[in-house]
């Protein structure tokens, strides 16, 4: 058996109140450990000084006493749950400053008007593809950029 089990089992023991088959394991366990043996003679020792101890009973009038200062204790009015409690307050007001800082964040999305104004671009590119292409092809056309720079621009000029 191990010290950690001896730890549940240990004061069940010391106070004859463990099942035979525990405190046979418990006897034989603190016969092998020392570490075990120890924390239980400390234990004896301590409930010897606290058997010395005077036992103090409580006066009579203690139970009325302290019924009293029960009921002395103000009533929270009716108003009372409005006021929050330190956590809730807390709650409430980092959930404020989250909800200000998420709204401070630029949007993901562009807006309705600039999705319709970008998908109305779209579309014009989309009917002017075959023009597109044409420059694309004129833009990489290698004989074009074996032309003197000077006789483009006077062709530009014309």
């Amino acid at each position: 058996m191990n010290c950690q089990r001896i730890e549940t089992l240990l004061i069940a023991y010391l106070d004859g109140k463990a099942r035979e088959s525990e405190r046979r394991d418990v006897e034989l366990h603190l016969a092998a450990c020392a570490a075990c043996r120890t924390r239980a003679e400390e234990f004896r020792r301590l409930w010897s000084v606290l058997d010395e101890a005077p036992l103090h009973e409580p006066s009579p009038a203690f139970d009325a006493r302290l019924r009293e200062r029960i009921a002395a204790e103000p009533k929270p009015g009716w108003l009372a749950w409005l006021v929050p409690s330190p956590r809730w307050a807390l709650a409430i007001s980092l959930l404020v400053v989250l909800s200000v800082w998420i709204s401070s964040l630029p949007p993901a999305t562009p807006p309705a008007g600039q999705a319709a104004l970008q998908s109305e671009e779209e579309f014009k590119m989309i009917k002017d593809l075959e023009v597109l292409e044409d420059y694309d092809v004129l833009a990489n056309f290698e004989p074009l950029s074996e032309l003197p720079v000077a006789q483009a621009k006077e062709n530009r000029e014309m």
